[in-house]
């Protein structure tokens, strides 16, 4: 995503906004940034937009077809709202739709119909204004999920299904272990058992470095992270021969596996501790909001009297001189990775607690400059904030 222009596009519609004219507004935007139109849309590279005209915010016009946003989603889909008086802006990738309205009966996983209104749009995602002031950050939450990510939500919310799960409902002696988690945490992150864990995971980096190396630059971000992961924290011998194998050219590929939709990717097992670990890929030239846990899974795992739970962050640097520039190890609730998650619980399905993402700044600097510190009684707010997200 290049921020540069989609602040550049921001600022241009703050001198163009007292137009009140859809059509005059579509065209000088479109002369400014050189954009193609594809029936609706008008695209480049770094963006994409439908211009629409309303005499509110709250409008309720058809906006684009499902499988028009599809082509786009992958770059910012913005919707241009032309006002009486003003423009607004609001993202419409799929992360940012509640569900799709017209012609959607027959939506599924495998027929990708119907489209959606300006109403079926949100206007806050978690703590963040779906506005022009957060529509690069509101873009980094939505790479996270991508077009596939969003796609089961959105047919299910759209044929309102009855949803089949239940948000974790803790016991009381469980909810006294979730506010001693910090304390755990806290205790394991000075322990020696940190070191072990720490030194066992390097071990597998240093083992499979060039591997890592050469993963980094796969260009889709699920695969990229799934194949370095399971680099680290895979246990099938024959497997991590053949990904290897693939890496380095063989003429078969990458073979084709799936990781389990688990909390983490590593658990070990200490006298005191059970650590669950999830590894987190940072392409140090990239500004991306990596996933972090679902909330009601998370509050599950921390309802176990030993449970602990971190990041193993792997920084890569893609530059001339390719290199992993560093591993950390860090819990989730060092202060400052846990000031800066993001809760969305717009996003989530029915009877969940929704899903958080990490601040990619954030972990950027931990990697150069890794922190333990936890507060705890800040740590213990924050989980009775996540026991509350109902």
């Amino acid at each position: 995503m290049n921020e540069k222009v989609i602040n550049d596009l921001v600022a241009y519609l703050g001198t163009i906004n007292q137009l009140n004219d859809k059509s005059k507004v579509a065209d000088l935007v479109q002369k400014r940034f050189n954009l193609t139109l594809d029936r609706s849309v008008y695209y480049c590279d770094d963006f994409a937009l439908r211009f629409s005209a309303s005499a509110s915010e709250s409008f309720g016009n058809t906006v684009l077809s499902l499988s028009a946003l599809q082509k786009y989603d992958d770059r910012p889909m913005i919707v241009v709202l032309v006002l009486p008086a003003d423009i607004k802006v609001f993202l419409a990738n799929t992360t940012l739709l509640n569900k799709i309205s017209h012609s959607s009966q027959e939506l599924s996983m495998t027929n990708i119909k119907g489209s959606f209104n300006g109403s079926d749009i949100l206007r806050k995602l978690g703590p963040l204004p779906n506005d022009a002031a957060n529509l690069v950050k509101l873009f980094k939450v939505h790479q996270e999920f991508g077009f596939k990510g969003n796609l089961q939500r959105l047919v299910d919310n759209t044929a309102n299904i009855v949803p089949t799960g239940t948000a974790f409902t803790p016991s009381k002696s469980a909810y006294e272990n979730i506010l001693a988690a910090p304390a755990r945490a806290a205790g394991f992150t000075q322990s020696t058992d940190f070191l072990t864990l720490k030194g066992e995971l390097d071990i597998k980096v240093e083992e499979f470095k060039d591997q890592i190396l050469i993963a980094s630059l796969i260009d889709n971000v699920n695969v990229r992270g799934r194949v370095i992961e399971y680099l680290i924290t895979g246990q099938d011998e024959e497997l991590l021969a053949a990904i290897s194998a693939g890496l380095h050219g063989d003429p078969a590929g990458l073979p084709q596996f799936k990781t389990e939709n688990t909390l983490g990717d590593f658990e070990r097992v200490f006298d005191d501790y059970l650590t669950t670990t999830d590894v987190k890929t940072k392409i140090m030239v990239l500004n991306s909001n990596p996933k972090a846990y679902n909330i009601d899974k998370i509050l599950e795992f921390l309802s176990h009297d030993k449970s602990v739970y971190l990041f193993y962050f792997v920084g890569i640097d893609t530059s001339a001189n390719q290199r992993i520039a560093k591993t950390v190890l860090i819990s989730m609730f060092q202060k400052d990775l846990m000031d800066s998650t993001i809760l969305i619980k717009h996003w989530a399905g029915r009877n969940s607690r929704g899903v958080s993402q990490l601040d990619g700044e954030v972990v950027h600097k931990l990697i150069l400059h890794p922190k333990s510190n936890i507060v705890l009684s800040e740590a213990e707010e924050f989980l009775v904030k996540l026991l509350d997200t109902e």
